[in-house]
């Protein structure tokens, strides 16, 4: 997924950055309200993590900001405050989720996958598609029942698939997943990740549609 985490704390910031980071998502981290604003708006994120107490104002004002426009991207809100009614306000504006500072790395993850699911449609993390057995959860994909070794930016573009799988995705749909501001992109690096899946899971794992995009092969 392509991610937006707006925190100030730069520690925690950088944690949350290279967890996620390590799952194989990308990750724009931004630790002002201004600096989330601008990134919200030039990018199309798949999900936002999003701390209440900034610098230059809360955080629930760029939420409330967001569903107003009728933006639907998923919020999961990281925060200090462990008041119920900083809970309900919180939820009450649009957030999809909670946690509360200090927090498992582990369990954002997982909380970060529920919603991306839930938005997605479906409630079971797992996709079967001929040999293959795509367990989005765990991050693992099987061929033939056997796993396959894939790496963080191989999965970024297979997961951005197997999410859509009727869909067709189109090229900077996928860049979007692969890469975050700042990281070099290449006219030919979704081709290459695309012919790396296809070597390691079968040549009809990925179909191409020329002109249009990519889509998970049926």
């Amino acid at each position: 997924m392509r991610i937006l985490l707006i925190e100030d704390d730069a520690v925690l910031g950088e944690a949350v950055r290279d967890y996620v980071a390590g799952l194989g998502h990308a990750v724009d981290w931004m630790q002002t309200l201004d600096d989330g604003r601008g990134a919200a708006k030039a990018v199309d994120y798949d999900l936002i993590l999003l701390d209440l107490r900034l610098p230059d104002g809360r955080g629930l004002t760029l939420l409330t900001e967001l569903r107003r426009a009728g933006a639907v991207t998923p919020v999961i809100i990281l925060t200090a405050h462990d008041q119920i009614s900083d809970r309900i306000e919180g939820l009450n504006s649009g957030a999809d989720d909670y946690l509360v500072k200090p927090f498992n790395l582990g369990e954002l993850g997982a909380r970060m996958l529920a919603v991306a699911r839930r938005y997605a449609g479906s409630s079971l993390p797992v996709l079967e598609t001929g040999a293959l057995s795509i367990q989005l959860a765990d991050r693992r994909v099987l061929r033939d029942g056997k796993p396959v070794d894939l790496s963080g930016r191989e999965w970024a573009v297979l997961a951005r698939l197997a999410n859509r799988p009727e869909a067709i995705v189109s090229k900077s749909e996928i860049e979007e997943a692969l890469y975050a501001f700042g990281s070099e992109i290449e006219s030919n690096t979704v081709e290459v990740y695309v012919s790396r899946l296809r070597k390691k899971l079968g040549r009809d794992c990925v179909e191409t549609l020329r002109g249009i995009g990519y889509r998970l092969g049926r």
